[in-house]
């Protein structure tokens, strides 16, 4: 056979001169930390120039303008205008800040850029050992079956689609929920996350089989209610399948009581989903546990990484208890995807039969490292640490006379509102003030918490999951909520429209 001339004129992606774009993406990794070790001093937030804003409206660029060109794109247009979650005085949702052990870990996996549906390979050992790792530290069954998905919500409705295939009494996957069969009901509090409606809604349930049910004072769930709803829709010849229990619910902190929960689930026949998104973590602390005592006895659990596990995003994690329960509820083979005794899929795809992807990325890699580098126990000494900031938060606001809390502290959320001295502000213009305190201490870059209602008042809400917040940021959003509440009561504009 006669060899094939060289071509010359053939198309690649990768850089046409290695040594600069060496020198390139050295110098990215050192503006991107020297970035991260400046952070302090920088604010927590700034508004977009409008300039900036629209810049992004052009067509796509038929003729690239070349790696260094696309770097200095990013550093002006991009990297000053993320929404603030990397800094200490980021406190405004439930986002992690990252670390830069994580940027890199990300380089590494997509540098390799392994799919991780299964093959025989090395990345599907970590992420097969890292599902142990989790489970070990939240007190859960290591031999439980497990992935790696995009997020909490994404953990959660997976958790619901094995407990739909599980319970629904039929077979979900071949007949569908379009044969005249009695509706299948699911439960959790008026505290539970928003996933719950849209994951009904998305896997075919409808948002009319979501239950509700009522919180208690403390905003857990109300067990007795919800024994009540189960009963009274089993006797209207509804089918309930599943209740949901969440430890850490976004509004406050609070959990459910996740061991009476267990115990009604196992009383009805129930699948028990818990939502540990960022809660969960509490269980890995011996000072913590209380909070999520019974999650290990949910038949699947959501947990996040990127939030107090505190790598980037995307990284969240399903726990399933029944591993054949999982494989069933998404298994398929087709003959491009069967096994073999040798070579690259020898080992199968695992992790196809474990969710409606086939495709992944390599998100493991992180969280491998991560506990590799620092171990468990700096981790959980930083979520400890964040409860221990939450809860000065909350004595601070106590002991002001210009500020009142507005939930309980359990964990790490705190519920609070400006009430300035000698202003006779009451309701909704109670509630204005504080949103103008909000918003004018975001636009500062000072810091940024964000905002909900309790009781149906608006509330500041600060959220503590950040491993670089430190003491220092507690006091110092407290003297600014003070400081603006008092400016705010003063503003002419603010007292004309309060008027």
């Amino acid at each position: 056979m006669r060899a094939l001339e060289p071509t010359t004129d053939e198309v690649t992606l990768d850089p046409q001169d290695w040594a600069a774009f060496r020198a390139l993406a050295h110098r990215a990794v050192d503006d991107a930390l020297d970035h991260l070790a400046g952070l302090r001093e920088e604010p927590v937030w700034r508004p977009m120039p409008e300039a900036v804003r629209q810049s992004f409206g052009g067509s796509v660029p038929w003729e690239g303008e070349g790696e260094e060109a696309a770097y200095r794109a990013f550093l002006e247009r991009v990297r000053p205008y993320g929404n603030g979650n990397l800094h200490p005085r980021f406190l405004g949702w439930v986002m992690g800040n990252g670390t830069a052990l994580g940027a890199l870990a990300d380089f590494l996996a997509s540098a390799m850029n392994p799919h991780l549906a299964g093959f025989d390979q090395a990345p599907v050992l970590v992420e097969m050992e890292v599902i142990r790792w989790v489970a070990e530290a939240l007190g859960y069954p290591r031999d439980a079956s497990g992935l790696f998905v995009t997020g909490g919500s994404m953990a959660n409705v997976m958790g619901l689609a094995v407990a739909r295939h599980a319970r629904a009494g039929f077979d979900v996957r071949a007949e569908g929920l379009q044969g005249g069969r009695e509706r299948l009901t699911v439960y959790g509090s008026a505290e539970t996350h928003g996933w719950v409606k849209k994951a009904a809604e998305f896997l075919g349930l409808g948002s009319a089989s979501y239950r509700a049910v009522p919180a208690n004072d403390d905003f857990g769930v109300d067990i007795g209610a919800l024994r009540e709803a189960v009963r009274a829709d089993r006797a209207r010849g509804l089918r309930p399948f599943c209740v949901v229990g969440t430890a850490g619910t976004v509004n406050t902190g609070a959990s459910d009581d996740l061991g009476a929960l267990a115990d009604l689930a196992a009383e009805e026949g129930l699948w028990f989903h818990v939502d540990g998104a960022f809660g969960a973590w509490a269980a890995a602390s011996d000072r913590l546990r209380g909070q999520a005592a019974g999650m290990e006895r949910a038949d699947s659990l959501a947990v996040d990484l990127h939030k107090w596990g505190s790598v980037p995003f995307e990284s969240a994690c399903v726990l399933v208890r029944d591993a054949e329960a999982h494989r069933a509820a998404f298994a398929s083979t087709a003959d491009y995807l069967r096994g073999s005794d040798r070579g690259v899929m020898a080992a199968g795809l695992p992790f196809a039969d474990r969710s409606v992807d086939l495709t992944r990325g390599f998100k493991a890699l992180k969280v491998w490292m991560m506990l590799r580098a620092y171990g468990l126990g700096r981790l959980v000494a930083a979520v400890e640490q964040n409860v221990d900031q939450a809860q000065r938060l909350a004595g601070l606001v106590d002991g002001h006379a210009e500020l009142e809390r507005m939930a309980p502290a359990p964990l790490n959320v705190v519920c609070f509102r400006a009430r300035p001295a000698e202003a006779d502000l009451n309701g909704e213009a109670l509630d204005a003030l504080n949103e103008e305190v909000l918003l004018r201490l975001q636009e500062s870059g000072l810091a940024v918490p964000s905002s909900t209602r309790i009781g149906g008042r608006y509330a500041l809400r600060a959220c503590f999951v950040g491993h670089r917040t430190r003491t220092e940021d507690v006091d110092t959003l407290v003297e600014a909520v003070v400081s603006l509440g008092r400016e705010v009561v003063t503003d002419d504009a603010f007292r004309a429209g309060a008027a």
